[in-house]
């Protein structure tokens, strides 16, 4: 591993929530239906059949880019991309190539030791998905109803060199893509896809490997960094003996944790792009840019800076940012007890108070731990008089010896106080009491 260093880019495949599908009024909720029952002439490719764009997946996909500070085309175009497979029914792709619509980005990637990568963007694209292959037995069946789903593809340079930043950068784009609300990204039904590129050169070397091996298709944040160190692994073996590695795709299989040779790769060259004849290319006006741009809501990482100058601990910052909903209960809550920023932050880290049951009663349970109570020493002391005589058994237990009774003993001494004492007042009070002589209290 010494000898070598890892290059790794990304490819991942996130399927917009829109409606519709990307090319026809077709619905695109599609999951779990039954095969082929969410298709229509355009997404079948049925000869005479026309696509026409929809406006929104544009909208979203460009705001993915401007998520990850990419330029933006003013000019830019559908292409088609021809290819032969089962689940791609026109034998050909509209996809984007020369001029996608976003270009030249770049993430700011935190690491654990606190250092910084910069990952750089390549492009973000628009295009259509493709059906869904079904192997049962001996048969492989296909299921169109993905096909013509809007589908974002991200591309970043080859800048990762290990696994660990890969999944982590993984991770981070998937809650982006949350926070924008233009997919759920949930891997488990497909809509967000993980295919990392691999080669390794020797330490030193500038270029680029004259080959790279793609793995198709991952749909774990898991499964995605075994199957880079799985073949990092084997390119290195493969070298050691002489031999290069092929440039192919292969499938990771999540069970023996390897991966296997699916196809040679292809090149660009082989897919045949020209420009989509039936869509004509797009010129966005600044305004519609702006508009786009304007609906973009502040991003983890600034949040994290922010919540950071309310004083929150980097790491209680960066928990409270991993779901948007929570964030935002997080600020609400921070709202109603300015001075209690980074007490309130640890309360909703810890689940010290559970936030599922509404903002209000967050706040009256909150109050209780964040501010001091005032204790009236009077009525407590005749209370905790009243619990050790109506728990007579318990108190014994004590005296003998058995201090666990104590907790329970507070418990109930709280319990009848209503909320109005101080757990620690009411265990320092308690103690005072048991320790008094038999003789000199009087329970009755």
């Amino acid at each position: 591993m010494h000898d070598y260093v890892p290059v790794i880019g990304l490819e991942i495949h996130v399927q917009l929530g829109t409606k519709s599908k990307m090319f026809s009024r077709c619905s695109a909720d599609c999951f779990g239906k039954e095969p082929n029952s969410v298709v229509c002439p355009v997404s079948l490719g049925l000869p005479g059949a026309l696509p026409v764009p929809n406006k929104k997946a544009i909208q979203w996909a460009i705001l993915i880019g401007m998520a990850l500070n990419c330029k933006i085309n003013t000019v830019s175009k559908f292409d088609r991309k021809h290819y032969f497979y089962p689940d791609l029914p026109k034998g050909y792709q509209i996809s984007q190539y020369d001029e996608p619509f976003s270009y030249d980005g770049s993430y700011d990637l935190l690491r654990k030791d606190g250092s910084t990568k910069k990952i750089r963007i390549k492009r973000v694209h628009l295009e259509e998905d493709t059906g869904k292959l079904i192997h049962d037995g001996n048969d492989t069946l296909v299921d169109f109803n993905r096909t013509g789903v809007p589908l974002v593809e991200i591309v970043t340079e080859p800048d990762f060199d290990n696994s660990d930043d890969v999944k982590q950068f993984l991770e981070e784009l998937q809650v982006i893509v949350r926070y924008l609300k233009v997919s759920d990204a949930d891997m488990e039904k497909g809509s967000m896809r993980l295919e990392p590129n691999i080669s390794v050169r020797k330490p030193g070397q500038v270029e680029i490997p004259n080959y790279k091996v793609e793995i198709k298709n991952i749909n774990s944040f898991r499964f995605v960094k075994a199957a880079i160190d799985y073949e990092i692994k084997r390119h290195i073996e493969l070298l050691g003996n002489r031999e290069v590695p092929i440039q192919e795709t292969r499938g990771y299989q999540e069970q023996k944790g390897i991966t296997v040779s699916q196809r040679v790769k292809e090149t660009a060259e082989d897919y045949r792009y020209f420009p989509e004849p039936d869509i004509p290319p797009f010129e966005f006006t600044q305004d519609f840019i702006h508009d786009i741009r304007k609906s973009m809501p502040e991003l983890p990482n600034k949040k994290i800076a922010r919540f950071q100058s309310m004083g929150v601990s980097p790491h209680n910052a960066y928990i409270l940012t991993r779901d948007r909903s929570v964030a935002d209960f997080y600020e609400e809550a921070a709202q109603r007890f300015p001075d209690q920023s980074a007490k309130i932050a640890m309360l909703i880290v810890q689940k010290s108070v559970p936030i599922n049951q509404g903002i209000e009663e967050f706040c009256l349970r909150a109050v209780k731990i964040l501010l001091p109570i005032e204790t009236d020493l009077i009525i407590l002391s005749q209370t905790i008089r009243d619990v050790i005589r109506e728990h007579e058994e318990p108190v014994q237990s004590y005296k003998n010896g058995k201090e666990s009774v104590l907790m329970f003993l507070v418990g109930q001494v709280m319990k009848a106080m209503q909320g109005k004492a101080d757990a620690k007042t009411v265990k320092e009070e308690l103690l005072k009491e048991l320790k008094r002589p038999i003789s000199s209290t009087s329970y009755n």
